[in-house]
């Protein structure tokens, strides 16, 4: 018989053997643990010639695409969807705890209770105040998550989180790392198109649909109903039948050039952006063009509005959205508001005049934005297709100190789903008494992209991109998905 070597005989102890023995079974659950938290990470198989080309989800999916629809300039949760008593009760009276409290533009007044009266709606009952009376007619078909947290209160950062993840520049958006980890149906539009506002782009501009350290053929193409992709229309001096002539012979150079240069995925990838483009040339052009759209249509989403231009030309772009979600186009961003025309005038950024500023910008908003989810619904799109309602951050339940607008207020506000994969007529989360912050089952952008990207069939944690040394991803390394709001 084999002496016990030194460890064995250690075991023959009852003190030692249970020392030792729970030692192993520490090591052994620690084991488990990390081999749990350290997820290998996911990388799509994307072939350069056809980066566009579908690609299967990680688990199948609830949704196969997303319509988000982002409010610039920070539109106010306790004056549309975050109805407080408590607020309205104590109106005009200092907020308890916030004597003196500085935010983003400095010292705050009084409670303020919403400028708009709320009314239930629906067989829900839902509380939505009647400045978006077209979209509060249709709560139950939402999903409101009333406890969303920011990590800025400035609009840019701020922005360029609820895009991107990240306050700092340079991050790929939500709709790129979408269009990088399931391509697209449709070879002949781009996967991922973002719609700016008919006065104009957001604060951070192309960042909102920018790919960053993505391959570039997965960021947003930006065009509206008002102005269509440029330099796509041929020459009036070239004719259709050159023009074919010339893309052929074109086509038959780099298909040569190409098995020269065998495995030059930079070439590849440049030879499939042309062919995109020459395969627009024609959808695009007939994606924009609303001749077919009947009367009813137009005055449905408020397009025919000789009145409010500017109404008039979000409901066009609202009417794109559908248009190229029906069509297969992966990812849409739909902006209402720009920045350009300073603060309040052309978005939701309240700090002086909010109510004479939000009496404009409401029905620019609301019949439109509304149409689009009736639209939706009626057409069977709304099965498969995840509406996302967002802004930057909310604002305060106080007026600013000597002036008669709310300031900016990152920690707590609402956003809303709608369509495929979640609850319908529900809310998730709540703020406190005066709406001012979270304060039950508190979320952040990183539980919202997470989710979006679970309706989507993909693994937030495992969906990566190797960068600079690092595996990155839309949520970092937080977020948690949202499934209390699933259906």
């Amino acid at each position: 018989m084999n002496p016990l070597s030194h460890a064995g005989r250690h075991l023959l102890s009852r003190r030692n053997f249970l020392r030792w023995g729970g030692t192993g079974l520490g090591g052994i659950a620690l084991s488990s643990l990390l081999a749990e938290e350290s997820k290998s990470p996911i990388r799509p198989i994307i072939d350069p010639s056809h980066p566009y080309a579908p690609r299967a989800p990680h688990f199948p999916p609830r949704a196969k695409r997303v319509v988000l629809i982002f409010c610039s300039g920070a539109l106010s949760h306790v004056d549309t969807f975050d109805y407080k008593p408590e607020l309205v009760k104590r109106h005009d009276t200092p907020m308890p705890g916030g004597e003196k409290l500085v935010t983003f533009q400095g010292e705050n007044g009084n409670l303020i209770k919403p400028l708009w009266d709320f009314k239930p709606r629906g067989q829900s009952g839902k509380m939505v105040s009647d400045l978006l009376p077209n979209l509060a007619e249709l709560a139950d078909e939402m999903c409101f998550i009333h406890s969303m947290t920011a990590k800025s209160n400035t609009h840019g950062p701020a922005e360029n989180q609820m895009a991107t993840g990240y306050t700092l520049d340079g991050f790929p958006s939500m709709g790129a790392w979408v269009s990088y980890a399931l391509g697209t149906e449709n070879q002949e539009l781009p996967a991922f198109v973002a719609i700016p506002d008919p006065r104009g782009v957001p604060q951070v501009g192309s960042r909102q649909w920018a790919a960053a350290f993505l391959p570039a053929v997965y960021q947003g193409t930006p065009f509206g109903a008002d102005k269509p992709i440029a330099n796509l229309a041929r020459p009036a001096s070239i004719s259709l039948a050159d023009d074919l002539a010339t893309r052929d012979f074109l086509k038959t150079l780099n298909d040569a050039h190409l098995a020269q240069h065998p495995g030059d995925n930079a070439l590849a990838a440049r030879i499939a952006s042309y062919e995109l483009a020459a395969k627009m040339q024609l959808a695009a052009a007939e994606v924009s063009d609303f001749s077919k759209e009947n009367a009813a249509t137009l005055a449905l989403y408020g397009a025919d509005d000789t009145t409010n231009k500017t109404k008039a030309g979000f409901a066009k772009n609202c009417i794109l959205a559908r248009r190229l979600l029906e069509r297969g186009v992966r990812f849409v961003q739909l902006f209402n508001g720009s920045y350009a025309m300073g603060e309040g005038v052309g978005n939701w950024d309240g700090h002086k005049t909010i109510k004479a500023n939000y009496d404009r910008h409401g029905p620019i908003l609301d019949q439109p934005c509304a149409a689009l989810l009736r639209d939706l619904k009626q057409r069977g799109l709304l099965d498969d297709t995840l509406v996302v309602f967002v802004t930057e951050f909310g604002r305060m339940p106080t007026f600013q100190k000597g002036a008669n607008g709310r300031d900016h207020n990152p920690k707590g506000f609402t956003v809303w789903l709608a369509g495929a994969g979640v609850k319908r007529a529900f809310s998730y989360g709540a703020t406190d008494e005066f709406g001012y912050q979270a304060t039950e089952n508190i979320t952040t952008i990183y539980d919202l992209h997470a989710t979006i990207l679970h309706l989507l069939g993909l693994d937030h944690e495992r969906l990566s991109f190797y960068h600079n040394g690092i595996e990155r991803r839309l949520t970092d390394v937080h977020g948690h998905v949202i499934r209390e709001v699933l259906a």
